[in-house]
This record gives structure tokens, sequence and C-alpha cells, in this order.
């Protein structure tokens, strides 16, 4: 099988042997799987000084009746602030917090390479199936997948000519819907320096970086990776396969060395 090589100038250039991994099993599910053990590894632990608001005097009366007052522990001593005031427990105040988020909790899920590396392959093969593209909300007519274009674009530089060369091969609608997708946060994200949450465009596959990554920094929903850097967090975002993914001469002649067996041993 052969896919169509686009130059800059949207036109076919040439033609270029399509790998096996693209004829990989479609496995959606292992593909969901995968995608939110391997995003937990991005997960930073969180957690609470295990001593927080225990650093106190307080103690309960014993016996703790016969004082008119409730059975709280309260702090030592007559004559300042804290004095008798309730302390060492949870809702209190300057008490401490009644579960905190601790440290030690396991959130590095592991994931086993064998599956790892299939669900990366089914992903891969997931960006030459028209129909699960679609479903993902892309907006493509009359391309041809696998959408293989020139290593020329790793050269690009300017936010400007990559929207213009992304305008040749069809791709100006699918440009505008990420742009038409960008809402403004509310709350405590939008406090928090997440003003703006954009919709996931296409991405593109190189094996050199030489300006690109900095051009499609421009670009809302644009995101250029590695051929040797690919994942399912890239390929799947959200686990859900299918995204629109133009690949290099290149990254496709790269991608020759994962075979359907490779993964099977």
């Amino acid at each position: 099988m052969k896919a169509e090589v686009l130059g800059m100038d949207g036109k076919p250039s040439g033609k270029v042997d399509v790998p096996e991994v693209f004829e990989t099993q479609l496995r959606p599910d292992l593909v969901k799987r995968v995608f939110w053990l391997v995003g937990s590894h991005h997960i930073q632990p969180k957690g609470r000084d295990p001593m927080a608001g225990e650093r106190t005097s307080a103690e309960t009366h014993s016996p703790p009746t016969g004082t008119g007052r409730s059975r709280i522990p309260r702090v030592k001593g007559e004559r300042y602030s804290r004095g008798g005031m309730a302390g060492g427990v949870a809702s209190v105040v300057k008490g401490r917090l009644p579960h905190p988020p601790r440290s030690e909790k396991v959130i590095h899920l592991n994931v086993n390479k064998k599956e790892k590396r299939l669900a990366t392959d089914s992903a891969i093969a997931y960006t030459a199936r028209i129909e699960a593209v679609k479903a993902r909300g892309h907006r493509v007519k009359k391309l041809s997948l696998p959408l293989v274009v020139s290593d020329e674009i790793e050269t690009v530089e300017k936010a400007s000519e990559l929207v213009s060369f992304l305008g040749k091969v069809d791709l100006k609608a699918e440009l505008a819907r990420v742009e038409e997708g960008t809402k403004r946060n509310t709350g405590k994200r939008r406090l928090r320096g997440r003003a703006y949450r954009t919709g996931v465009g296409p991405l593109i596959v190189v094996t050199n970086d030489r300006g690109l990554g900095r051009a499609a920094g421009g670009i809302p929903g644009v995101d250029v990776r590695r051929v040797e850097d690919l994942s399912v967090l890239e390929l799947a975002p959200g686990g859900v396969p299918g995204r629109l993914t133009p690949w290099t001469e290149s990254s496709v002649g790269a991608l020759a060395g994962r075979t359907k067996e490779e993964v099977s041993a």
C-alpha cells in the first residue's frame, strides 16, 4: 500500500510505502486504558505536613464532663489569645484537616511495556481511518489518509507560513473549527492562569523539529511531536483515538521498524 506525499504547494509530489503499523488491530478499549495510566505519570504528589494543626498543648479535660462546656480539647494557659480555645482536632479554628491529602499515596500507575506499545500502535493505525477522524470532530472532506507531507515542512519557522500550508492541504476548515471552539474559562481556572480552553487540532509528526514547533506554538490546537516521542497522550487526547495527524515523509519511514511482529513478541 502506498500513500501520496503532498508538497509545500499542496499538490502530490510522489508516493511512499505505508508501514505495517497502520494495519495494527484497532483496540479503543486498550487505547483509553493506557491513556489514563500513562497520564498518571505527570501528576505531582501532594500532601500535608503530618503534624499540621497538631502542634498545640490542647488536651481534653479528665474527666471531660462537669465543666458546662463541650468536651473538645482546649489549649492550656490563661490570659493570652489562644488560652482556653479548642485546638488539635478537625473542624476548629487553626485545627487539623479531617482527611488531608497524603504525599505517600500511590498515584503513579504502572502499565505493561507490550500493552503500552500495542496501544500506541493502535492509536497510530486510527490516524489512517477517516471515519475515526471524523468521529473525533475534525473537519475533513476529501483527505486521503494517512496524510503524508513533504519533509520541507520541518523548516517552517513562521506561523503564517504554516497556516498557509495547512490551508493548501485542505485543513483550513479544521483550523477554523479550533479557533471557533476557543472559550474563556471562569472561576478558579481563570484565576490560576488557565484563562482559555482550546480544542484539539492537527498533530504534525516529524523526525527533526527545525523550527516547526515554534511556528505551531502560535496556532491554537496545532501540536508538533517527533516520531520517537509519540504516545497515546498525543495521538488519542482524552483516550479517544483518531486524531488528525499529518506525517512527514521521513517520519513514515521511521515507523517501518514498528511491525506487528515486534508488538506480539
